[in-house]
């Protein structure tokens, strides 16, 4: 099973206030063992909101871009993994572990990933070929 852990923005990462070398070096250990453990599939912080962007559809016949930041900070993404593992349980063993030594980070959630299996007779065999080749061009990109 795949999992993506969010972390949630906290007010200093919106502000674009970088972490302290300590908890980038905790981090580090932190990813290393995930990845040593063979759990760890990607993961990545990101910029604040005030970099981005959403599109809004609906409503009108054009998407509406919105340029952040955006103002709910405890509703939105700081940065993520995607965690291969055998149960909801083992993603929260593991996320329990993650480094806080700041104290700026107040909520990480754990949502699965949907498999090819959880569509059941929706995703027709032509589907899953067209979708897996798309995977496999996708990862000639990364």
């Amino acid at each position: 099973m795949r999992f993506m852990v969010i972390m949630k923005a906290s007010e200093e990462s919106e502000s674009g206030q970088l972490p302290s070398t300590e908890l980038l070096t905790e981090m580090g250990k932190f990813n290393e063992e995930l990845v040593q453990a063979g759990v760890m599939l990607s993961g990545e912080g990101l910029q604040p909101s005030s970099e981005g962007a959403r599109v809004r559809f609906g409503g009108t016949a054009e998407p509406t871009v919105l340029d952040g930041p955006f103002a709910e900070t405890k509703e939105l993404v700081a940065g993520f993994w995607i965690l291969q593992v055998g149960s909801l349980a083992e993603a929260v063993e593991w996320v329990k572990r993650v480094p806080n030594t700041d104290g700026a980070h107040h909520e990480i959630e754990i949502r699965r990933i949907f498999e090819a299996e959880d569509f059941g007779e929706n995703f027709t065999p032509e589907l899953r070929e067209a979708e897996e080749k798309l995977r496999k061009e996708a990862e000639k990109n990364a």
